[in-house]
């Protein structure tokens, strides 16, 4: 790549778009000076002049945009029987020769809990995406590595970050490698799951302004681009594979774009990792399931219609907001706004792009029908609101099918918009969020170990497509972790219980991969491990929407193959 191919990476003024290189070219022709950058076998990204986008967003697929994510939160070892089976001498696991990947804010890697008893680190590598000092991993042409050995002689410095600059602003991602592979510091009553473990740190870049923009996310959150986690993913297998070493990534982040059905390319790709030998990847599924920001609605032919109420709240000025039909209907909406103006219905074809301004307000509504989305084959209403009135909008949907047919709307989630915008009738299921809707990664719940209830806000399952998610529900009520300031607080929400299961599934690959008693464990199998020894009430039918195939319960995992596992 010339220097100014490079400099398109990173560039503001140029956007990114993902493509199945092999198979779609042509969405290369449209332009006159993009950048091909490849990630791998099967996708690449092209960087394009904002402009050029903008002049032809007409002929580019939904799924060519990237999505954006958000991080999906703002005790626990003994309610996963984590202790018993340290305690246990044919076990005594701890995560040793396992590496576990967190795809996040980074990682305050001067804090104590990352350190060796001889004070060196734990911490493999740091790929800070938002330094461009370089060097940057082979191929990705953006970043900067930083090595075990940088790392440590910056904690041998008085002034560490002269030498390792990466910082974690946020404390999200040091919460949750903490949580997953921390020291024990036993007067904070405070037990990483598997301390042993080596940890491999992505922190992500934000998402571009341009991608921002289009997707109305507000200036003032974390925002990350799809493209910048899939190499991230990419960089925590590589690293791992090239010490010949089990792996667990971690994701903590998730976004409620896209057609839940697990085949945005995120999505896709994680399958495929997810799918190799000595590879387990967690995922949380977002808490999503109590905001109010999922309608699922239905529509009988002899009526023809079904009217939806949005609440708007006047913090929330632009936002967007994406409709799902199922087939065979063909969907079409009208519009009513809170002042009482009335759009006509706008009729399907294959490819609308309407610009609504409204005359008694100063609202504007950018409607984009895509008949048949490339990805899913479904069809996709994206609405992007510009200085959208605040008060209960109205919109009818209409189905154009002989039978009866049914739609999914999703807002935004976490802090891309806030708790008092919401739908007026919401349905809590199908909440989960990309990407734990990919079908092979294990997709987890938190529930609160002291009275065994859910997490209120905890999305709901299926996908959309019907595949049980999530699969397992873990601790994190009120779960002790790091903090920035080297101290811990009690932390609430779903990536908290993702980091305690990734912890789980490292001393499962220590059992299996490290110690050979069953080399070569996929995400699927690792999950079947995890199924079959969750805890399940009697009362209660599993698999289940809320809690998956039940509460996770490592020490019952060995249990139940007491002839195979040696334990007596």
């Amino acid at each position: 790549m010339t220097i100014e191919e490079i400099e398109r990476i990173v560039g503001e003024e140029y956007i990114d778009l993902i493509i199945e290189y092999k198979t779609n070219s042509q969405v290369l022709q449209l332009f006159s000076n993009a950048t091909l950058h490849i990630m791998n076998d099967l996708f690449a990204v092209i960087h394009v002049d904002v402009e050029e986008f903008m002049a032809e967003i007409t002929r580019i697929r939904y799924a060519e945009i990237p999505l954006v994510f958000g991080l999906t939160d703002r005790v626990s070892l003994d309610a996963s029987r984590v202790l018993d089976l340290r305690n246990t001498a044919a076990f005594n696991l701890r995560g040793e020769g396992v590496v576990i990947g967190i795809v996040d804010t980074g990682i305050d890697y001067t804090n104590p809990i990352f350190r060796r008893p001889d004070g060196s680190t734990k911490i493999l590598s740091i790929w800070d995406q938002s330094i461009n000092d370089g060097p940057a991993p082979p191929g990705a042409h953006f970043g900067t590595v930083y090595t075990r050995e940088q790392i440590n002689q910056a904690l041998l410095s008085d002034n560490p970050y002269d030498i390792v600059p990466s910082i974690d602003e946020n404390g999200h991602g040091t919460a949750l490698a903490g949580i997953a592979a921390g020291n024990d510091v036993v007067e904070e009553n405070f037990y990483g799951v598997a301390p042993e473990a080596d940890l491999v740190i992505v922190k992500l870049r934000q998402a571009k302004q341009s991608v921002r923009n289009f997707f109305k996310v507000p200036e003032d959150v974390d925002c990350f681009q799809e493209n910048h986690i899939m190499w991230g993913i990419q960089y925590c297998y590589i690293s791992a594979n090239q010490l010949t070493r089990p792996l667990v990534i971690c994701l903590g982040i998730g976004s409620s774009q896209g057609g839940h059905k697990g085949r945005n390319p995120l999505d896709v790709y994680l399958d495929l990792i997810s799918d190799l030998p000595d590879t387990g990847i967690v995922i949380s599924v977002g808490n999503e399931g109590n905001l109010g920001r999922h309608y699922y609605g239905v529509i009988d032919p002899d009526i023809g219609s079904n009217t939806v109420e949005l609440n708007v709240d006047e913090k929330d000025t632009a936002f967007s907001m994406e409709l799902w039909g199922e087939p065979p209907g063909l969907y079409s909406i009208d519009i009513l706004s809170p002042s009482g103006e009335y759009i006509p219905r706008i009729s399907p074809s294959l490819r609308v792009n309407r610009t609504i301004s409204f005359i008694f307000e100063e609202s504007i509504i950018f409607v984009d029908y895509h008949t048949i989305e490339s990805q899913t084959g479904d069809q996709l209403i994206l609405m992007r609101f510009e200085n959208a009135s605040s008060g209960t909008w109205r919109f009818n949907v209409y189905g154009r099918s002989d039978l009866t047919s049914a739609f999914n709307i999703w807002l935004p989630m976490g802090d891309f918009i806030s708790r008092d915008t919401y739908f007026i009738q919401p349905n809590i299921y199908t909440t989960v969020l990309s990407p734990s809707t990919s079908l092979n990664p294990i997709g987890v719940t938190t529930y609160n170990p002291v009275n065994n209830n859910l997490y209120v806000n905890s999305s709901r399952g299926y996908t959309r497509a019907n595949i049980i998610k999530p699969e397992i529900a873990a601790p994190g009520v009120n779960y002790i972790a790091p903090t920035l300031d080297q101290g811990f607080e009690r932390l609430t929400g779903t990536s908290v219980s993702a980091a305690h299961t990734a912890g789980v599934v490292a001393l499962l690959l220590e059992w299996g991969t490290v110690r050979g008693n069953s080399p070569g464990m996929d995400s699927g199998t690792i999950k079947k491990f995890l199924i079959r020894g969750a805890r399940r009430a009697q009362n209660v039918v599993y698999p289940n929407r809320d809690w998956g195939y039940g509460i996770l319960d490592i020490f019952r995992v060995f249990e139940n193959m007491r002839a195979d596992s040696g334990f007596n």
